[in-house]
């Protein structure tokens, strides 16, 4: 708690260091944003009040301009307000434009925009028949962000109780399920505090809070899972509850670490992308997850020595027999039947399906988000597009940026003058208002913006792009030391989608290498870490296809409630490719542990991948219910990059909890046989025979062989008897009774079978502990 308060004390009183335009910009608009910075010209916040008529169509002029006189007047009252400009009408008189420009900085100009917007609501209640908008750097923000809040606080509002009902369904009991979520937000705060520290070394971007929680949760909650289940496993087989802490600490804290550091690796691949929003991405993510490791390996287990029998109250009565049945699940039995009796027919059929899944993704597009992606329901979304259909030049801008040595500012206003004459001759380009040259005052830097009447996204804005790039360095090319650029929306997403084109490659090829390495030395096994990385490329693959199916198409659109735009965001392929296989790899260690713990006790390869398998089902299906759950709710969002990311998280996860682990992954384990561990094969000293199998022993732990191995070790074998029971759901332990295990060979049993020994009776206070 210490620890959490502090990370928050210290990441506030430093504050956070965004990522600025110049610093986030790749390729040539990545250039003019530089060139632009270094200008240092002073930005003010800037807003347009568009008049039009009320029904639309013909405008009555007379009336507009008178209420266009009132409203200045009240906007030059106003303390937030620096200066009123002219009322301009439009081309074709539908509409008057009147240019507001307000006091401070750009950056929270939507936290003073409020006496402006009822400055021009009190207008439009004087002046019936009469529409008033206003768009602007406030205006637009303020609109926006109220929607967007909206979105997240329903998202927030229905993800929590959602989870701890899921968790009430696993646990049966209150405060079990309680655990893992306040372990999860505890992870949050503590790494959104680290996050803005580090952002003083690595600025961040203002998502880098909206995927700290989406992972945050989602690997807290994995995490505890694995942990709070395992631990409860063992308690059922009669280990008491430190033995079982222990225990858990030996399998699950072991996998998490494990799952923690392919997630990390996996994370920082995003580094490969040399652009600082992914870098941003990436730091956030790292630090989440490694406070939740941290969190998971100290503070979760002793939690639970402290919460003692307290941690399954107050127990809900139907929910928590369900939860405490033991024995093993017929359900996955026969699931894993096909799998298990023809291995090869399933994995065929599984991966055709798979396969099929993933065609679609060979057409995937990549376009930047913008304006367009906007739900037209949004009032200033609506404001925005009434203000580019009467002043284009208001809409889609090209900005155009020259350096050059102070003594050549008048050749480059002469050359950017020529550049304006020809862009005025053609139709690709606006001509509602003739655009300004801003100069430096060092007079080094010059720039000006060019608009479009074309939308972002459509080959018009396209081509006018193409042809000020192809002007620009001609109509510059006599000046001494020059240095140009075009930038704006169209030029960035542009620069973006290819930049992201040429680093995907690395960025994949580091994370498929680190992931192999770290699970060659983890399992000691080529052929697992081969199948790891081909079954999360499979199921990647698979939900990339069903992305493109939804989102490239239109047969969704009143689903999920957008408007194609016939392509998928161009951050999102990357970003969601990273994010999946971090997590994929967490369930693939986790059931590939457990399978190769079973078979470290001899059983054979089926017999351990339907044992491992069996007993992870109920912490895989809980996690993947859990994030399937809070994912989908993105896919309610305003915003399609949310939609996107949701729907893709979704269907990766769904996908690999049904479909890898119930058919892929035994089908491939099962065909493989004893070549699963090769080169290397199982520790020979570690794998014997289970002793007392099925018959609800307490399972040995495989630790080194101490000095004193050669001693028999008696394992505890339940009462059978129906009245016998240690109040917990397991059988209660008769001291007389006693079998022993051994090594499968006839010799006495070591040590490494069952270490360390059952503690004293009565070492914890309970009656029902182990018997010497």
């Amino acid at each position: 708690m210490v620890f959490v308060v502090a990370c928050l004390f210290l990441g506030g009183a430093a504050g956070s260091n965004k990522i600025s335009d110049s610093e986030s910009g790749v390729g040539e608009s990545g250039r003019s944003g530089r060139i632009v910075a270094s200008g240092h010209f002073t930005e003010k916040p800037e807003e347009n009040v568009l008049i039009t008529a009320q029904a639309g169509g013909a405008l009555d002029l007379k009336a507009a301009q008178q209420a266009a006189q009132e409203l200045a007047g009240r906007m030059k009252a106003l303390p937030e307000v620096e200066s009123v400009g002219q009322a301009v009408p439009s081309p074709d008189g539908k509409a008057l434009l009147l240019p507001v420009t307000m006091k401070g900085d750009t950056e929270n100009a939507d936290r003073r925009i409020q006496p402006l917007l009822d400055a021009s609501a009190a207008t439009q209640d004087a002046h019936q028949g009469l529409r008033i908008d206003q768009v602007g750097t406030g205006s637009t923000a303020k609109g926006l962000t109220e929607t967007l809040g909206k979105d997240f606080q329903k998202a927030e509002f229905i993800s929590l109780p959602l989870t701890m009902l899921i968790l009430l369904v696993v646990f049966g009991a209150i405060i079990a399920a309680g655990v893992p979520v306040v372990l999860a937000i505890s992870c949050v705060g503590a790494a959104t505090g680290l996050s803005a520290l580090a952002s003083h070394v690595l600025p961040e971007t203002s998502a880098v809070s909206n995927v700290i929680l989406l992972m945050g949760m989602a690997v807290g909650v994995d995490y505890s899972l694995f942990y709070l289940k395992r631990e409860r496993e063992e308690r059922q087989k009669g280990a008491s509850r430190i033995d079982a802490i222990e225990i858990a600490a030996e399998t699950s804290g072991h996998t998490v670490l494990v799952s923690g550091a392919t997630v990390i690796v996996s994370m920082a691949g995003l580094y490969l992308a040399q652009e600082a929003t992914f870098a941003s991405l990436a730091t956030g993510s790292i630090i989440v997850v490694a406070v939740a490791v941290l969190a998971s390996l100290t503070v979760l287990p002793a939690l639970l020595a402290k919460l003692g029998r307290w941690v399954d109250r107050p127990k809900v009565p139907f929910l928590w027999r369900l939860t405490m049945r033991s024995g093993e699940s017929k359900l996955w039995r026969a699931l894993l039947k096909p799998a298990l009796v023809q291995p090869v027919l399933t994995l065929v059929v599984s991966v055709g399906a798979l396969l099929a899944l993933a065609v679609p993704a060979l057409d995937m597009s990549l376009k930047q988000p913008g304006s367009d992606d906007l739900s037209r329901d949004i009032p200033v979304v609506q404001a925005m597009d009434r203000l580019t259909a009467a002043f284009p030049s208001k809409g889609t801008v090209h900005q155009v940026a020259v350096r050059a040595p102070a003594d050549q500012a008048d050749k480059v206003k002469g050359a950017l003058t020529t550049l304006l004459t020809r862009t005025s001759a053609d139709a690709v380009f606006a001509h509602d208002r003739t655009p300004e040259i801003r100069e430096s005052q060092d007079r080094t830097v010059h720039v000006v913006q060019v608009g479009t009447p074309h939308s972002p996204k459509s080959d018009g804005a396209r081509q006018s792009l193409e042809l000020l790039r192809a002007w620009v360095p001609e109509a510059v090319q006599g000046v001494p030391g020059v240095e140009s650029g075009v930038g704006g929306k169209v030029a960035q997403g542009i620069d973006f989608t290819g930049h992201l084109k040429d680093r995907m490659p690395w960025v994949v090829g580091f994370i498929l290498l680190l992931t192999f390495a770290t699970m060659a030395f983890i399992f000691r096994s080529l052929a697992v870490a081969l199948s790891a990385i081909l079954l999360n490329l499979l199921s990647a693959g698979a939900a990339f296809g069903v992305l493109v199916a939804v989102f490239q198409h239109t047969w969704a659109e009143k689903l999920l409630d957008f408007h194609s735009t016939g392509a998928v965001v161009s951050w999102l392929p990357l970003f969601l490719f990273v994010v999946l296989f971090g997590l994929s790899m967490d369930y693939h260690v986790f059931v590939v542990s457990r399978i190769r713990e079973a078979a470290l006790t001899g059983a054979s390869v089926k017999e351990a991948v339907r044992d491992g398998i069996s007993r992870s089902a109920g912490v895989v299906t809980s996690a993947a219910v859990v994030m399937v759950g809070v994912f989908a709710i993105f896919g309610t969002l305003s915003m399609v990059e949310f939609k996107q990311l949701g729907v893709g998280l979704a269907a990766a996860i769904l996908l690999d909890a049904v479909v890898i682990r119930i058919f892929v992954l035994p089908a491939l384990m099962a065909a493989l046989g004893k070549w699963n561990w090769w080169p290397g094969g199982l520790p020979g000293g570690l794998r014997g025979q289970r002793a007392g199998a099925g018959q609800g022993h307490r399972e040995p732990v495989l630790v080194e062989e101490p000095p004193f191995a050669e001693q028999y070790v008696p394992y505890a074998v339940p009462d059978r008897s129906a009245t016998a029971s240690n109040g917990y759901g397991a059988p209660a332990y008769h001291p007389a009774e006693q079998a022993y295990g051994t090594t499968g060979d006839g010799r006495a049993p070591h040590l490494t079978q069952a270490w360390p020994p059952p503690r004293p009776q009565g070492h914890d206070g309970r009656p029902d502990s182990y018997q010497p």
